[in-house]
């Protein structure tokens, strides 16, 4: 794969996320709630377009 993440091109961090989640202090529930809430805020999706 031609200019892929990791296999061919090199991680390079980026300057401004747009999130940023800590998953050493974060569960993977806890995680995936964050990117939920950021997407809601950015309004991305709405408020009741996701639920468990």
């Amino acid at each position: 794969m031609k200019n892929f993440t990791g296999i061919d091109s090199a991680y390079e961090q980026p300057e401004n996320p747009e999130i940023r989640l800590d998953t050493t202090a974060l569960s993977a529930d806890e995680a995936a709630d964050a990117v939920i809430t950021a997407l809601q805020e950015k309004g991305i999706i709405g408020i009741g377009d996701w639920s468990i």
